[in-house]
């Protein structure tokens, strides 16, 4: 039986998610994998490798890619694997299914500053949600290299069949009921990890990064318990852990965008230039605004907006920063 083969079906077939069907490959010997584009379908099945998202990467015999999301029916449970800003019209264009939904994607949605986890409340509102965040860069993962990630879901029995579901001896879940934490903290990190590219490209130097990166997590932190996260959370694997992996890295599509600002790049350019989706760039402008509308301070995150939508350049943003008022530590 297909449900017996493919217990988790996964909804995208970027790097991340191909990276997640090597780890359910890994867990249950089989994985099914859903593909927009035929090319990727053809590439998975035929050449094992998805020469798009994911090239270096041979693929086990035991993935299969699909075009036809109606394959899915049989899975106990989904991976949605979509970039943020369109995991509303993938929900809402594919069939209702009755199972679980883990989110895979990272990013508050721009037109109404929901969280993915609220998304697919209002389109799949019988579902039960999980959130699958924290620190991984897809060719590790798909790799094998071990890897630990948080996976939240406010239903504690739900989310530890989840868990059980996703694990390998490589990958680790821990389970959080902070779905908002989670969430939060995945969405947050994207837009400073452009801030650190930008010291990074601008060779402002490793103190730089570092203070970006503790002042960063206080502007996360701020943000996070406004909209109703715990502190614990955004201090574990999905804030922290996440903030520290893709502010260091130029494997991080995020820090690599933020370097290419910080050498006097344009944003619109490089963004026109890319397959693969730098979601803080279209995380930023709505978090910096959905911060004003709570009164939460992130200057840090508002020189980031400034910086993508060219109304400053890399000096006058650190000149900005440098100069704000001398005061206590919090």
């Amino acid at each position: 039986m297909r449900a017996l083969q493919y217990p988790v079906g996964i909804i995208g077939a970027g790097a991340w998610g191909t990276a997640l069907s090597t780890v359910m490959q890994q867990a249950h010997g089989d994985a099914l994998i859903w593909a927009h584009e035929a090319e990727v379908v053809a590439g998975i099945n035929t050449d094992r490798r998805n020469h798009l998202y994911l090239p270096d990467i041979q693929l086990a015999e035991g993935i299969r890619a699909t075009a036809d999301i109606t394959e899915m029916a049989n899975c106990r449970a989904l991976m949605l694997v979509t970039p943020a800003q369109h995991l509303r019209a993938t929900l809402s264009a594919m069939p209702k299914f009755s199972k679980p939904l883990i989110l895979c994607c990272k990013g508050i949605e721009a037109d109404t500053q929901l969280l993915m986890s609220d998304v697919a409340a209002e389109i799949c509102p019988d579902n039960a949600i999980a959130v699958l965040s924290g620190p991984t860069f897809a060719h590790e993962v798909a790799a094998g290299m071990p890897t630990a990630i948080t996976l939240a879901c406010g239903d504690k029995a739900i989310g530890s069949q989840l868990m059980k579901l996703v694990a390998t001896p490589a990958f680790r879940p821990y389970w959080s009921g902070d779905v908002i934490g989670a969430e939060i903290g995945g969405a947050v990190k994207n837009v400073l990890a452009i801030g650190c590219g930008v010291v990074d490209g601008a060779g402002l130097g490793l103190n730089a990064r570092a203070a970006l990166i503790a002042r960063g997590f206080t502007e996360m932190q701020r943000y996070g318990l406004a909209r109703g996260a715990k502190a614990e959370t955004l201090a574990g694997l999905s804030g922290l852990g996440d903030l520290v992996l893709t502010c260091s890295s130029e494997n991080s599509r995020n820090f690599s965008l933020g370097r290419g600002l910080g050498q006097g790049k344009s944003a619109a350019e490089m963004l026109t230039e890319r397959r693969t989706v730098a979601e803080g760039a279209s995380t930023a402008p709505v978090l910096l605004q959905s911060a004003k509308a709570l009164g939460v301070d992130m200057p840090i995150v508002e020189a980031v907006c400034a910086l993508l939508s060219g109304a400053a350049n890399v000096g006058q943003v650190v000149e900005a920063l440098l100069s704000r008022p001398l005061k206590a530590e919090r």
